[in-house]
């Protein structure tokens, strides 16, 4: 399965001691780019639990999830259809 995952972050997170919650003790950083928590995972990934191999997703703030049957990226391109 292929999720197109927008990120606005330019750099990596570095987890520091202060990371770990008192309640929870461990911290797991989201790979799903799906967590309200970011870059904490806070659980979301489950929805993707049935995703089909070779199918490409988009989830949208209230998580829902609709299938694409392309994406098309432009270099150089504002990613809004304006050049």
């Amino acid at each position: 399965m292929t999720r197109l995952v927008e990120l606005e972050a330019n750099g990596p997170r570095k987890l520091d001691p202060s990371d770990i919650d008192d309640e929870k003790g461990d911290v797991a950083v989201c790979q799903c780019g799906l967590s309200a928590e970011f870059p904490f995972c806070d659980g979301s990934h489950r929805q993707t639990a049935d995703e089909e191999e070779g199918a490409t997703y988009v989830y949208d703030d209230d998580g829902e999830r609709s299938t694409v049957d392309r994406v098309v990226t432009r270099e150089g391109g504002t990613g809004n259809g304006e050049e």
